[in-house]
């Protein structure tokens, strides 16, 4: 497992961000967004997220951006304040090595600090690689929805993980 540094994301990574997010958008079914967003909408979600008093974490590798990660709350209304949602995305090529299961190691443990009470991973398309790095964190499986998504011209399955924090 390679030694990666983590620590908090500045607007300064901003263009790595989206760098490294943008070929998740285009390619994979891993996010059910269809366009690519600029580093002005990444630099809002950054801020928005640290304003929350949520985690927003890099991973370096080399003093370089190899990945992402973050929590964010899970649905809008104030009854599910106590709940977040993970996201987590690393640089084509960095898959494999341990550095997404670092960062969500880093993510619950900060979410718990933050005061959440529970992790839901809201995990796109056939997406095996995500679910059982979540499974390994003790994420369980509460649910799939079934070709609730829409992408590449055809239903996408949702699957629902759950940790209580």
């Amino acid at each position: 497992m390679p030694v990666v540094q983590l620590r908090d994301a500045t607007l300064d990574d901003v263009a790595a961000i989206a760098a490294i997010y943008r070929p998740y958008v285009l390619t994979s079914a891993a996010t059910m967004e269809l366009d690519a967003p600029d580093e002005t909408e990444m630099r809002r979600r950054l801020s928005d997220t640290h304003a929350r008093g949520l985690p927003f974490l890099i991973a370096e590798l080399d003093g370089q951006v190899v990945g992402y990660g973050y929590a964010s709350p899970f649905r809008p209304r104030a009854g599910y304040r106590y709940t977040v949602e993970d996201s987590i995305y690393l640089r084509t090529g960095c898959a494999g090595h341990g550095i997404g299961r670092q960062l969500l190691t880093a993510i619950v443990a900060e979410s718990r600090k933050a005061g959440a009470r529970q992790m839901v991973a809201v995990i796109g398309g056939d997406n095996r690689a995500s679910v059982a790095m979540h499974g390994a964190l003790g994420f369980v499986e509460v649910g799939v929805l079934h070709g609730a998504g829409w992408k590449f011209d055809r239903p996408q399955d949702i699957t629902l993980m759950q940790l209580e924090l």
